[in-house]
Parts: structure tokens; C-alpha cells; sequence
């Protein structure tokens, strides 16, 4: 069983940087596929990036493209979420997502099979 535990989330003013974090346990982390989802009040849950097992493949949504930055460190079991130039717009709790089950999981949240609780993050304006 994969447990993501995510931290770091916070109140940031509009146009600062913030990063989160996602601490995962229960698997080889290399056989991890992750992504980090956000979802505002009143709006579905959306996928913010992704990153495939080897760290290769990345995919991020056009509304925070040139913005933010995902990665992953084996030797510390975590992925990160870098985030600069933050809008009122990206106000919304951040969750950690993986899967086991493909190398790279994508937009859809259905692919993922695991779920950190949610961080939240605030952009003031």
C-alpha cells in the first residue's frame, strides 16, 4: 500500500513562489508514476503536472506551463511541485497522486490509484 503524505503548502502573494512536497512510502519509488492534481472550491479537480517513472516524461496543463516545475528524487523517496509566478488563480488544494500500475500516468486522474491528503495554497492578490 502506497502512502503520499504532502507538505509545504501555505499563503503566498501573487506573483511569489511556493513549492510542495510529497513524501512517498509503501512501494519502490522508482516504480511510481506521480502527478499533482488541484481542485478550487466550486471546480473539479484538475491535473496540474505529471512525471513518469525515469523522470522523463513531464506534462503540465497550459495554465501553469513556463510556471511551475516537477520533479522527483529517488534518493529521498519524494516529489516536488515548484511553483513561481503564483496567481490568485492557482489558489486550490494541491494533492499528490501515483500509480504503480504504468509508467506514467498522465491527465487522468483516474490512472492514479493513490491520493495524499491535500495541502492547501492560497495567492493572495
Amino acid at each position: 500500500q502506497v502512502q503520499l503524505v504532502e507538505s509545504g503548502g501555505g499563503l503566498v502573494q501573487a506573483g511569489g513562489s511556493l513549492s510542495v512536497s510529497c513524501a512517498a512510502s509503501g512501494h519502490t519509488f522508482r516504480n511510481l508514476a506521480m502527478g499533482w492534481f488541484r481542485q478550487a472550491p466550486g471546480k473539479e479537480r484538475e491535473l496540474v503536472a505529471a512525471i513518469g517513472w525515469s523522470g522523463g516524461s513531464t506534462d503540465y496543463a497550459d495554465s501553469v506551463k513556463g510556471r511551475f516545475t516537477i520533479s522527483r528524487d529517488g534518493a529521498k523517496n519524494a516529489g516536488y511541485l515548484q511553483m513561481t509566478s503564483l496567481k490568485p488563480d492557482d489558489t486550490a488544494v494541491y494533492y499528490c497522486a501515483a500509480t504503480t500500475s504504468r509508467f506514467y500516468g498522465g491527465r487522468n486522474s483516474a490512472n492514479y490509484d493513490y491520493w495524499g491528503q491535500g495541502t492547501q495554497v492560497t495567492v493572495s492578490s
